[in-house]
């Protein structure tokens, strides 16, 4: 449900609060009477901020917000809110570790974490494993490269290679292997 910060919406006390913004969503507690408590971390500029209470049009800060679901919240309503205001002040917001994400969820369910910091993590992940595999790949070829005299040919799912008298040919390109690069 996207909530219309201009208008008198009656949000329930607890609900935990989402607001897009680029390259991530905030993440905030509804503490009723059109106040939200978040962790300002870096929403509002590059300097990291507190746990504070502000309206929900700050909080806002002119995007659509909408209610993150949480049947399974094991703190709801005012018990949520209660210890959101708990932790009011706190200045030790970390990216990956302690943001804005891992505030509400501890709010709510008494366990800091972050579902974006997990999917961040796991792209990460995804990308070292791949340049790995690039760097093998051509510690492989470089290696075969170098020694004299053979024709070989590697072959995986991204296309053959063929190894000829000291010489890379890839798709009818013949480029001459050396040991200095000239980029």
């Amino acid at each position: 449900m996207v909530i219309d910060v201009a208008a008198d919406v009656d949000l329930t006390i607890g609900s935990h609060l989402v607001t897009k913004r680029l390259g991530y969503a905030h993440h905030g507690v509804y503490a009723g009477a059109g106040k939200v408590v978040h962790y300002a971390g870096l929403s509002r500029s590059l300097h990291r901020g507190p746990v504070q209470e502000v309206t929900l049009k700050a909080f806002a800060h002119g995007h659509p917000v909408w209610i993150r679901q949480c049947p399974s919240a094991r703190f709801a309503g005012r018990e949520a809110v209660r210890r959101a205001y708990s932790r009011l002040g706190e200045n030790r917001y970390r990216l990956i570790s302690n943001n804005c994400e891992h505030f509400c969820m501890w709010c709510l369910h008494g366990e800091s974490r972050s579902e974006q910091i997990d999917v961040w993590k796991l792209r990460a992940i995804d990308v070292l494993d791949t340049a790995v595999k690039a760097i093998r790949q051509l510690g492989s070829v470089l290696r075969i490269a170098s020694t004299p005299k053979t024709t070989q040919s590697i072959s995986n799912s991204a296309g053959s290679v063929r190894i000829l008298d000291a010489a890379v040919q890839v798709s009818g390109f013949r480029t001459p292997v050396s040991g200095s690069c000239s980029c």
